[in-house]
């Protein structure tokens, strides 16, 4: 690791500690991932090694925040500490200076609050779908989509997907740098309810509320419980039916809640067009198979309007 000069930590993921460094021959900023290894007797965990080439194939795809590559470190081996070698895995991913949350908030406090440009949303949401359909496409799911793990290149205006893919083979859940707790916000109605079996929906339902939060300029359903999380869905959308949802009741967590009628979804989102509601709508579904896949959102008249040859 005598390549990169730590400049400093920037923040504890879902796998380890993040460091902004620069590459000392280049001067080129990297973002450096370290993670704890359990090594066995083979050496590298396969688990490891597989999300690995995972992540290396979905970083062809330049709305994913690219791997340049894995260095793996072995501190010499303390008999008096432990039996085994501590072993580390750095990741190196290019690094982008900010995220679309932070984009958000500059935006709604500070010297010049306004609205995110109608345009820039139509942008950013057409890159993050085009994102979420190459992973679905190579069968993976990322699972915690929110705004903290959308990287910006404000330069360029392009939006990438970070922390994604070492979900399985990185299973020890850190607390984030600022002690914040894991967000609920973005987690799908099946996830809080206990279902076991999901799907690419969960990400969809994740990414509409990412689209619903660039319009408010605020988090649409900001619960800080499981079940005031669902209270918060169940308020806008309707406490949700059998008929709708079929197998819903059966699920781990349901219980009787209190049944709320559906509210108007472009009161939440008043500025949003009847295109954007419509897709806004197909995201939200509350029955999994229903909900829009980004790949059929790629062609929704939400996009018409934009020039798609420059994606």
């Amino acid at each position: 690791m005598e390549k990169y000069e730590k400049l400093e930590k920037v923040g504890e993921g879902t796998y380890g500690k993040v460091y902004k460094a620069m590459e000392k021959t280049t001067g080129k900023l990297v973002a450096l991932k370290k993670t704890r290894l359990e090594m066995d007797e083979e050496g590298i965990p396969p688990t490891a090694l597989r999300e690995i080439s995972l992540l290396q194939m979905l970083s062809q795809s330049i709305y994913i925040v690219r791997l340049l590559c894995v260095e793996h470190v072995i501190q010499s081996k303390d008999s008096t500490v432990s039996h085994s070698p501590k072993s580390n895995l750095y990741l190196v991913f290019e690094y982008l200076d900010t995220d679309l949350k932070k984009f958000i908030d500059s935006h709604r406090k500070g010297s010049n609050p306004r609205p995110l440009e109608a345009s820039l949303v139509q942008r950013f949401m057409f890159q993050l779908f085009k994102g979420v359909a190459h992973c679905h496409s190579h069968g993976v799911l990322h699972r915690d989509l929110k705004p903290q793990n959308l990287l910006l290149d404000k330069d360029k205006g392009i939006l990438k997907i970070a922390d994604l893919g070492l979900s399985r083979a990185f299973t020890v859940p850190l607390k984030a740098y600022t002690h914040e707790i894991v967000t609920l916000w973005y987690r799908a109605p099946e996830v809080l309810l206990g279902s076991t079996h999901y799907s690419t929906a969960v990400d969809i339902w994740s990414v509409g509320c990412i689209f619903a939060e660039m319009i408010r300029r605020q988090a649409l359903f900001p619960g800080d419980s499981e079940f005031q999380q669902l209270l918060h869905i169940f308020r806008l959308l309707g406490t949700p039916t059998e008929q709708q949802w079929p197998g819903v009741m059966a699920l781990r967590d349901w219980h009787v809640y209190p049944k709320w009628e559906p509210q108007d979804l472009s009161r939440a989102v008043p500025s949003l067009s009847p295109e954007g509601i419509d897709l806004l709508t197909q995201m939200l579904k509350y029955n999994p198979a229903e909900r829009i896949s980004a790949k059929a959102a790629l062609d929704h008249p939400y996009f018409d309007s934009l020039d798609k040859s420059q994606f």
